[in-house]
């Protein structure tokens, strides 16, 4: 039974936001545990406060060890590793603190080293704030480039990924990778090289290969314009023909399945109808947008190029809406399942991969 529920570990999120508060919801909902077993890194005294507020009934129970104190977690039970300091129970709700900063970075620290020894098979991370992020001595953009840092690795991008259902036909469901992501729009352009949109494929391509069913094709996937209309034969610039193009043509001599440059609002509509179980979009909103509009509560971020499994949900703190009892958990339960999919399924071999 414990095979099929693999064991997770939670990030609490800064506590001003309404991660606690989505963690306590979740954790009293079958479908949660349906999916795994869980721990949360966090501060159990906020865990308690929220339980008490929006989960009456739920114990949160101090862990040991996530190996043992895992196989406790019920929707009565939620096993907390304490892994933040005190101070960050006194964190006042829609605050921006350096305490609330310095626990989400507490936790995810925590959480990752769990991964990366082996004692869960992924982490799941509430949203944490950049500002608060900031204020606590943390000059990164976001959990992306933490966890880049905590596991030593720097090819890393982010995955907006729709599991399949409502407004997306394909098998496998629909990723989006994205080229840049926490810059400046002024600044995309530095970003986005030949080498930076062929790792991107390749990545893609390895994530895609582990939510397609058996025995499916290679991914197929397509690769975003930057410009209006492609670039219209160069009328609106020309980094379709120097630097998209021949990215896309050094992918396939990979053995990719991969198409492009194409206009991104007609990609991402053949995308959600199944032609394509990727795209590769060259800055943040390119991608975010459309994914959103499909399906914001069940849309979840996945970190690709990382030696672990990291999952989140797809929106931030909420600030304007937390500890109010208004907040909504299903992004958390499906990142949940995508962490325990991946964790069910095997990763690919070292290298690029191809589409073989």
């Amino acid at each position: 039974m414990n095979a099929d529920r693999p064991l997770l570990a939670f990030t609490m999120g800064d506590p001003a936001g309404i991660g606690p508060e989505i963690l306590v919801q979740a954790w009293r909902r079958d479908a949660l545990h349906a999916a795994c077993r869980g721990v949360v890194v966090g501060s159990g005294a906020v865990l308690r406060r929220a339980a008490g507020r929006f989960a009456p009934g739920l114990d949160v129970v101090a862990a040991g060890s996530p190996e043992t104190d895992g196989n406790m977690s019920s929707r009565d039970v939620l096993p907390c590793l304490d892994g933040v300091s005190s101070d960050a129970a006194d964190v006042v709700p829609a605050v921006v603190d350096r305490r609330g900063g310095q626990a989400a970075y507490d936790a995810l620290r925590e959480a990752t080293g769990l991964a990366r020894a082996g004692r869960v098979a992924a982490i799941v991370t509430a949203p944490l704030h950049k500002g608060a992020l900031r204020a606590a001595g943390h000059d990164v953009p976001g959990h992306t480039e933490l966890l880049a840092e905590f596991c030593g690795v720097r090819d890393v991008a982010m995955m907006l990924y729709l599991p399949p259902g409502e407004g997306v036909r394909g098998a496998g469901g629909l990723g989006v990778a994205h080229v840049t992501l926490h810059v400046a729009l002024r600044d995309i352009f530095e970003g986005i090289t030949i080498r930076s949109v062929v790792g991107r494929i390749r990545l893609a391509n390895q994530l895609m290969r582990r939510l397609l069913p058996p025995g499916s094709r290679a991914p197929r996937i397509g690769v975003c314009a930057l410009n209006p209309h492609a670039g219209e034969l160069g009328l609106f610039g020309d980094e379709e023909r120097t630097t998209i193009g021949p990215a896309v043509l050094a992918a396939r001599t990979e053995g990719h399945d991969v198409h492009g440059p194409l206009p991104a609002d007609t990609l991402l509509v053949r995308a959600a109808e199944g032609i394509y179980d990727a795209v590769v979009a060259m800055y943040h909103d390119q991608g975010h947008v459309a994914l959103k509009l499909l399906g914001m509560h069940r849309a979840v971020n996945i970190t690709l190029g990382l030696p672990i499994i990291r999952t989140s949900v797809a929106h931030g703190t909420a600030f304007d809406r937390a500890w109010q009892g208004t907040a909504c958990c299903d992004g958390l339960i499906a990142a949940a399942r995508v962490a325990a999919q991946l964790a069910r399924s095997p990763a690919p071999s070292a290298g690029h991969d191809g589409g073989r």
